[in-house]
């Protein structure tokens, strides 16, 4: 029996799998996932206890108004928006309108009073053929493979989609033994029967996504991003373009051709 004395736990601070919110649920353990930013001090949304979606980020807290902007932008106004930052009023007149909107920077679409995160206007990758895909939904999906321990997906300006997946050590000791994969050998790691084996394992994964948001090439790594190398922030959150960078090597060779 899990707990027993825990009403609810509340997620936050990053993108929560629904898959995992559900198991938690049919554990007995109520987990409610909520959204917000530092400059709104910082509750946004949260899910009610009735009304739990885990998909969402649930609906606004009272005396909270959002609505879906260019772009379909998230933007919030309330009484809990910051008055600005601190002697950077350019920074300020970017996030807030002249209406007291304050652009979350956020992508989302809103069901039934919920809020459902889309992905980041920033991170937003557009393919040569200029479809659009927001890559944390993707990276996310990617990840319930227990064999990954991270993900990043990566096609801006390309004509496919690609990823730099980080392989968890444990599991991948494992699976490469049933496999028959010899991990002493340092080029098999990336060899094209192992990349192709993997890309197998995580094509169902994304059977939900549209035609143009499949994978077709991936990098396989074995050391975790972390803080101590500077391609995570103190809140667990990858630095897009600082892995990008490190691993362009890595990018070119899923381009090669192409």
């Amino acid at each position: 029996k899990l707990g027993g004395r825990l009403r609810l736990a509340v997620c936050g601070g990053a993108p929560l799998s629904a898959e995992v919110a559900k198991t938690f649920i049919g554990l007995g353990l109520n987990l409610i996932q909520g959204y917000g930013l530092t400059e709104t001090s910082p509750i946004v949304s949260g899910n009610p206890e009735d009304d739990n979606d885990p998909a969402s980020v649930g609906v606004p807290m009272p005396g909270i108004e959002v609505k879906i902007g260019p772009d379909d932008e998230l933007l919030t106004r309330s009484p809990s928006v910051m008055l600005g930052y601190w002697n950077n009023p350019e920074a300020t007149q970017a996030m807030i309108d002249g209406e007291g909107w304050l652009h979350t920077g956020d992508k989302a679409r809103i069901e039934n009073g919920h809020i459902y995160i889309t992905g980041r206007l920033k991170e937003i990758i557009v393919l040569s053929n200029g479809e659009k895909i927001p890559p944390a939904d993707m990276e996310m999906a990617i990840s319930l493979d227990p064999m990954v321990e991270q993900a990043l997906v990566v096609g801006e300006g390309k004509p496919y989609l690609s990823a730099i997946v980080v392989l968890d050590s444990e599991a991948l000791r494992e699976e490469a033994e049933a496999q028959g994969f010899d991990l002493k050998d340092p080029e098999v790691l990336n060899s094209k029967p192992m990349c192709r084996w993997m890309l197998e394992r995580i094509t169902p994964l994304l059977k939900d996504f549209p035609g143009y948001a499949k994978l077709r090439a991936v990098t396989l790594l074995n050391q975790p991003w972390n803080i101590d190398d500077g391609t995570m922030t103190p809140t667990m959150k990858l630095k897009r373009k600082i892995i990008l960078e490190k691993h362009k090597d890595h990018i070119e060779k899923m381009y090669e051709g192409h």
